[in-house]
């Protein structure tokens, strides 16, 4: 089956333009749930059945995965046999009317903008790689681009004289977001006074490279992240996605319309977006039950 897996793969890479991480957790979910029918003493994938998809979702259920676990396998293996349905290497989709478990939304976790001064404020400008630090953070909340969007930037998806910046999303969409006078400030002292530093070659492309000259990983922006967030002497639990949200939720709070949030986030469906109107509902909601006298 590990055959069927790698052309599966290779259509969502090219049909579909998912990005690298995307097809990454695909495939691991793939390779898991046929070790799983060949437990079962399925050879062949077309001896499937709807009994044993339901048996594997019981068995990530008993060791404890997350329902959105459970519901990201059901996701994949229903999209690995409508590709096998398409490709006509088997008749019937098994997984048809299945129900998906149904996720419980969290409402994301979002930083106060006094937490997110402090956190923006916290890297030293006094060398090259926490200038680097510091023009990253304020281009995370600029434009509330994900991580994996902000380490694969290059030099040219900038354009700091015309305010934006161009980046490649889910599906390979491509967004322009427009950039603020203080990211566009730090960004292009990192490009004068940091980069050079850092580059140990002339081909490297990236916009933020790391101690090598080569492009920063989201591991590396991870740990970056965790390190001024404890210097910062910020409390809550803190991701890198921290950012964008606190970025989306801020704009909402002060006024911004819902349909250029959901632009400037790159969501194809407004209902994601809309996750954000809870929070800022939620926030109001504290802010009166601290503040009002009769609260």
């Amino acid at each position: 089956m590990d055959s069927l897996i790698d052309l599966f793969i290779h259509f969502l890479a090219v049909e579909k333009g998912l990005s690298r991480n995307t097809l990454e957790s695909y495939q691991r979910d793939m390779v898991a749930y046929t070790s799983y029918l060949h437990e079962q003493g399925v050879t062949r994938i077309e001896e499937s059945t709807r009994t044993h998809i339901i048996g594997y979702l019981l068995v990530l259920r008993e060791k404890g995965r997350a329902t959105a676990t459970l519901s990201r396998n059901m996701a994949s293996i229903r999209a690995f046999y409508q590709f096998l349905v398409r490709d006509k290497i088997i008749d019937k989709d098994p997984s048809i009317h299945l129900e998906t478990p149904k996720i419980e939304k969290r409402l994301p976790k979002v930083l106060s903008v006094d937490e997110v001064e402090r956190l923006l404020d916290s890297p030293p400008v006094n060398h090259p790689a926490g200038l680097r630090d510091k023009a990253m953070l304020e281009l995370l909340y600029a434009t509330g681009i994900r991580v994996s969007e902000l380490v694969n930037l290059d030099k040219a998806d900038v354009n700091l004289d015309m305010g934006f910046v161009k980046c490649m999303g889910k599906g390979s969409k491509e967004r322009i977001i427009p950039l603020g006078s203080v990211a566009i400030q730090m960004v292009r002292h990192y490009l004068q006074a940091g980069r050079p530093k850092l580059v140990k070659g002339t081909g490297e492309s990236a916009l933020f490279l790391n101690h090598l000259g080569k492009q920063i990983t989201r591991q590396g922006f991870w740990k970056i992240i965790k390190r001024y967030a404890a210097k910062a002497n910020i409390r809550a639990e803190i991701t890198p996605h921290t950012l964008r949200h606190s970025f989306a939720t801020h704009l909402l709070e002060n006024g911004a319309d819902l349909r250029s949030v959901q632009e400037m986030l790159g969501h194809a469906d407004i209902s994601t977006t809309q996750i954000y109107t809870h929070v800022t509902r939620t926030r109001i909601k504290d802010i009166y039950a601290k503040t009002h006298p009769r609260a």
